[in-house]
This record gives structure tokens, C-alpha cells and sequence, in this order.
């Protein structure tokens, strides 16, 4: 990688959140729950949902003809797609397949991957090498998520974390120098139990733990995920640092998957930073899983909160459990 002729990096990016907003007072409405409790306990004011026969693809389809038109390119002009995704429409077709069906990128390839709110950290380390080996030339990772579709609204414990939204950019060689320094992904899957999501089985203790009649909805262990989140958030930023040989004084902006508030804020002292460092947009849009990073960075990006030559770094958590971040020189 260091005899490389080039970098790689970002060449477009756009995101997509659906139009309907559920604000804290309408969740007054619908559980035992209050603003100021949301608010105090998470920093999630208002998030975005789909209408219950909307689905999710139609978000990563935008997402994904802003990015490509972001970078200058075609559909045509893309020749692999990986969607990020922990709430599919369908297990098959993929959405990977689906966009690019409906995007009209007749010469990619396309895949899904799951690493749950990690996933898109998860892409872009299986994107760089595809680049850097010349088997790819132009990628397009998309994170599409839908986690309404399968959150408990009589839950007040998780109903006021989530939302639903698409983030994508598209990867490919940049000017030396610039774009992807390094990427650091993990798993610990000892510890998944404490955020699941059924799909086509259930053990005894998953069933149990959903109350209601609808099993198939999002638990979560929100104090044993809090534990691991501030942790692992904190090392991860620290481990892409040290294999990188920068220091967090160089690094301008992080952008941490849009979780919590507290946990955001809990990583920040951890490292000794000011809470300012860490770009945050959950108030108006709550967890949207994979979705986040992508988002928050296009934000970031159009708000010109980084500029050409300045250190982003991305940093995830999520379910199976999974971390991971990438250090990125900025090319735009």
C-alpha cells in the first residue's frame, strides 16, 4: 500500500431520510415515556420513519444516485455495490441486487453484508483492497436501514432510539497521499446476545424476552450494550490511531455511529477530548444502524466541517457485537 501511485478515498456521497418525523411529545402518545426523560437519557429528539408500506430500498436508491452523482459518475460507471443492512426488505433478492436493478448499474456486481450499526466501517475495509488490488475501479457502498419495521412501539425501553435513513458514497482511487489511511473492524460474538433481531428462528430465551405478541422486533440489554459501546468506541479510535502513527491532537473531526448521546459523551472523556470533537446529528434523527456514519458524514461534509488534508476518523459499534473505525485523510 505505501508503493502505491494512488489513494483511495471518497469521490461522491448523498444520504436519504424519509419525509415522516415522530417527534418525543407524539411518543408521549404512544408509551409511558416523556421528552425530557428521552432527551436526558439519549439526545434523540425527533427521528424519521418510513410508512408502514414503504420500503427501505426506495431510501438507498436516492442515497445512492446522489453519491454517484456527487462523484461525476454514471450508473453504469459502478462495478461493485455493497449494502450495509440489519433490516433487508427481502433476505432474497438482496438489496444490493434490488438497487442496482433500480439505479441501472449494469456492470456491478453487488452484495449485502451485515455487521449491524458497524457495517459501514465494515464496507469500506472490504472495499479498499478490491480498489487497491485493481479488481474494482468504482464502488458504490450503500447503508439502508429500516429498523422501524422491526422495533417494538409498545417497548419504551428501545421505541425511542430508533429511525430509518440511507447513506452512500462511492469509492475509488484518489491522489496519493489522501483518502483511507487505515481501518480497524472486530467482533465479539460471546457477547450478541445482548442486542438481537430474529429472523427465521427463535431459541426459547429470545422468545421470552419479547413481552408482546410480536416476537420478531429488536431486544436489546441497553445497559450491557451501553458497557461495551463506551469501551469499545474509545479503543477502537485509539487502535486506528496507534497503527496509524498519528495522534488524536492531529485528527480534526470524529464521527461516531449515532447511538446515544451519553455514550458518545462517555467516549469523549475517555480519550480526553471535548465532546465538540465528535460531530453529532441524532437529535433529529435518533440510530439509524448502519445508516449513521454515512449520513452524519455527508452532513459534515456539506456543512464544510473537514477540508482537503484534514484526519476524519469513523468509528462504530453494533450488534453480533461488532466494532470498528477508519482513519480517513480527507480528499474532497
Amino acid at each position: 500500500m505505501d508503493n502505491q501511485s494512488f489513494g483511495i478515498g471518497i469521490l461522491g456521497i448523498g444520504s436519504c431520510l424519509p419525509e415522516r418525523v415522530i417527534t418525543n411529545y407524539d411518543l408521549e402518545k404512544m408509551v409511558d415515556t416523556t421528552n425530557d426523560w428521552i432527551v436526558k437519557r439519549t439526545g434523540i429528539s425527533e427521528r424519521r420513519i418510513l410508512g408502514k408500506d414503504e420500503p427501505a430500498y426506495k431510501l438507498g436508491v436516492k442515497a445512492a444516485k446522489k453519491a454517484i452523482d456527487d462523484a461525476g459518475l454514471k450508473p453504469e460507471d459502478i462495478d461493485f455495490i455493497i449494502v450495509t443492512t440489519s433490516t433487508p426488505d427481502y433476505l432474497t433478492p438482496s438489496m444490493s441486487c434490488i438497487i442496482q436493478s433500480e439505479i441501472g448499474a449494469v456492470n456491478a456486481a453487488a452484495v449485502d453484508i451485515n455487521a449491524a450499526c458497524t457495517g459501514f466501517i465494515y464496507a469500506l475495509k472490504i472495499a479498499e483492497p478490491l480498489i487497491s488490488s485493481g479488481c474494482y475501479k468504482k464502488i458504490l457502498l450503500i447503508s439502508c436501514e429500516s429498523l422501524s419495521k422491526v422495533t417494538d412501539w409498545e417497548d419504551r425501553a428501545t421505541c425511542v432510539l430508533f429511525g430509518d435513513g440511507a447513506g452512500a458514497v462511492v469509492i475509488g482511487a484518489v491522489e496519493k497521499g489522501l483518502g483511507i489511511v487505515k481501518t480497524c473492524v472486530g467482533a465479539d460474538g460471546s457477547i450478541g446476545h445482548n442486542l438481537t433481531i430474529p429472523c427465521c428462528y427463535m431459541n426459547s430465551s429470545d422468545i421470552e424476552k419479547r413481552t408482546h405478541e410480536n416476537k420478531r422486533v429488536l431486544w436489546m440489554d441497553g445497559s450491557e450494550v451501553f458497557k461495551f459501546a463506551v469501551k469499545a468506541m474509545a479503543d477502537a479510535i485509539v487502535k486506528v490511531l496507534e497503527n496509524s502513527n498519528f495522534s488524536i491532537e492531529d485528527v480534526k473531526l470524529i464521527i461516531p455511529h449515532q447511538a446515544n448521546i451519553r455514550i458518545i459523551d462517555g467516549a469523549a472523556k475517555k480519550l480526553g477530548i471535548s465532546l465538540g470533537k465528535m460531530y453529532t446529528n441524532l437529535q433529529k434523527y435518533g440510530n439509524i444502524s448502519s445508516a449513521s456514519i454515512p449520513v452524519a458524514l455527508n452532513e459534515a461534509h456539506d456543512l464544510n466541517l473537514i477540508e482537503k488534508g484534514e484526519l476524519a476518523i469513523l468509528v462504530g459499534f453494533g450488534g453480533g457485537l461488532t466494532w470498528g473505525s477508519t482513519l480517513i485523510k480527507w480528499n474532497r
